[in-house]
């Protein structure tokens, strides 16, 4: 293998790697992401990190600064507004063609990502059910079979998979996927589609639940450090 191709397979490590603590949570928006420090944590040099960060801002995840350090993007509500609005026209569309065109090793791998959902949400594993979730919408889009929209998909992935995270109700979740999966099973396109047109209302109303826990927290958290400095 050349040094070439290590270089890329060493960045695509560390991007997958970062991608991950991002979407997880473990660092949150507005978080600085300093190159010598994210080196040393996963044990490379700086080139590999520079370029995955290089990644992850292409796909809307960071926003780089002059130098050698990043931030962690703050998605705005319009900025996820603006996600729904697209999700609203693409994914029925996937739901449908996947109800059409669903092959068994197919529906097998669906069911498999589904099942991987259900068991983490009820031993609630927050953050394997939350990537489970993204799986599921994933493997729909793999099952359209339509290069074209697997492609815009792709271009939105890190967005779509940090949305989906973004969420507290998990058996709730996996209760609409369920539902989307026996449509897909049955071949019901008008079914599927309406089902999937109806969870990413659903999922914009748990992200705006979980936004506002988050924002009480914030504030309890506040008044109790206020408190305690009294």
């Amino acid at each position: 293998m050349s040094k070439a191709d290590e270089r890329v397979l060493e960045s695509t490590r560390v991007a997958d790697w970062l991608r991950d603590t991002i979407i997880d949570g473990v660092r949150e928006p507005g978080s600085r992401l300093i190159e010598r420090d994210l080196a040393a944590e996963v044990g490379v040099s700086r080139v590999p990190v520079r370029d995955a960060l290089k990644v992850l801002e292409a796909e809307g995840l960071v926003t780089l600064r002059p130098r050698t350090w990043a931030v962690v993007r703050e998605f705005t509500a319009a900025d996820m507004a603006d996600l729904d609005e697209v999700r609203s026209v693409l994914e029925p569309l996937a739901f449908r063609l996947a109800a059409q065109r669903h092959r068994r090793d197919g529906l097998a791998q669906l069911r498999q990502a589904l099942e991987a959902e259900k068991a983490s949400a009820l031993a609630e594993d927050r953050i394997t059910s939350r990537r489970a979730a993204a799986d599921f919408h994933e493997v729909v889009t793999e099952l359209a079979e339509n290069r074209l929209l697997q492609d815009l998909m792709r271009s939105m992935r890190s967005k779509l998979r940090w949305g989906l995270s973004q969420h507290d109700d998990l058996a709730h979740v996996t209760d609409e996927h369920q539902a989307l999966f026996d449509a897909i099973s049955d071949r019901d396109e008008e079914r599927a589609g309406a089902l999937a047109l109806a969870h990413i209302d659903s999922s914009r109303r748990e992200r705006e639940a979980h936004e506002r826990a988050l924002r009480a927290a914030a504030g309890r958290a506040a008044n109790e450090q206020v408190s305690g400095r009294r």
